[in-house]
C-alpha cells in the first residue's frame, strides 16, 4: 500500500480554465499529456497522465470573475484541522473542506497576502511529487511582497521549518526544500501567487511550441538558480513556467 506524501509536501497542481477543451489540447499537445475522469464535485474536472500516471488536474471555473491559475495543493495529514489553523493564522478557507470522493478530502485557502493553495489529505488518490519527468511538475514557488510573513504562515500551517535559500526562503520537509517563497514587491497588478513550473527537456524548444499552440510568452527563457525556465501563459491565460534542470 502506497503512503500518503509528508505533511507539507506539493503533491498536486490543478488548473481552473473558462475552456476546457483548450486547456486539454495545449496542454496534451505541449507537455504529452494524455487524460482520465476526475472526481466531479465543483464541475468537469479530469486528470492529466504521463505514461497512465495522474501528475496534474485541469477543471472549469465556475466564479464570475476568477482567474484562469494554476493552484498548489500541499499534503496534510488531516485537512479540516489544517484549515482551522489557516483560519487561526490569519488566512482565509474558501472551499472545503470537502471530500473528493473516493480520491481523498481537500480545501481551497488563501494565505495572509491573499495567495491561493490547495490541501490535499490523500485517500485512493496520493498526487505526485515533484520531479524532473519532462511534463511533470518540478517546482513550486511562492511571490509576495510579505515573505516573512509568508514563511510565519506557511511554516505554522504546515508544520514545517522555512529556512533561507537561493534567494529567498524554501519550505522543508524531512531537511529537504520542497517549495520556494520569494520576495516581490511588485507583481505588476497580480496578486500573490504560487508559481506552477513543469519540468522540459528543453526551455528554448518548448517556449517555442507555447507560442505555436496559442500561448504567449511572460519572461523569455533565462538561467535561474534551479536551471533555464521560462513564464509563459496558456491560450486562455494561465499563468505558468517550464525549468530545464541544470545539468
Amino acid at each position: 500500500m502506497e503512503l500518503r506524501l509528508a505533511q507539507g509536501t506539493p503533491c498536486w497542481v490543478s488548473l481552473l480554465t473558462h475552456d476546457l477543451p483548450g486547456a486539454r489540447a495545449f496542454y496534451g499537445e505541449l507537455l504529452g499529456w494524455t487524460y482520465s475522469p476526475g472526481p466531479g464535485q465543483l464541475g468537469a474536472y479530469v486528470r492529466a497522465e504521463l505514461d497512465g500516471t495522474p501528475v496534474a488536474g485541469l477543471g472549469v471555473s465556475t466564479a464570475t470573475g476568477f482567474p484562469v491559475q494554476w493552484t498548489t495543493y500541499f499534503a496534510v495529514d488531516d485537512a479540516d484541522r489544517t484549515a482551522q489553523l489557516v483560519r487561526e493564522c490569519g488566512g482565509t478557507v474558501a472551499v472545503g473542506p470537502l471530500q473528493a470522493e473516493r480520491a481523498g478530502r481537500m480545501a481551497i485557502a488563501s494565505d495572509v497576502s491573499g495567495a491561493v493553495f490547495g490541501l490535499w489529505q490523500g485517500e485512493e488518490h496520493l498526487g505526485r511529487e515533484a520531479g524532473a519527468e519532462p511534463g511533470g511538475p518540478a517546482w513550486a514557488e511562492l511571490l509576495t511582497p510579505d515573505a516573512d510573513g509568508a514563511a510565519t504562515f506557511y511554516g505554522a500551517v504546515l508544520d514545517r521549518p522555512v529556512r533561507p535559500a537561493l534567494g529567498g526562503s524554501a519550505l522543508l520537509v524531512h531537511g529537504r526544500p520542497v517549495a520556494g517563497i520569494r520576495h516581490h514587491a511588485d507583481l505588476r497588478g497580480h496578486p500573490p501567487r504560487w508559481r506552477t513550473h513543469f519540468a522540459v527537456q528543453d526551455a528554448a524548444l518548448t517556449t517555442r511550441h507555447a507560442v505555436e499552440l496559442g500561448g504567449r510568452v511572460l519572461v523569455e527563457p533565462h538561467d535561474t538558480a534551479r536551471g533555464r525556465a521560462a513564464r509563459l501563459a496558456d491560450p486562455q491565460g494561465g499563468h505558468f513556467s517550464v525549468l530545464e534542470a541544470a545539468a
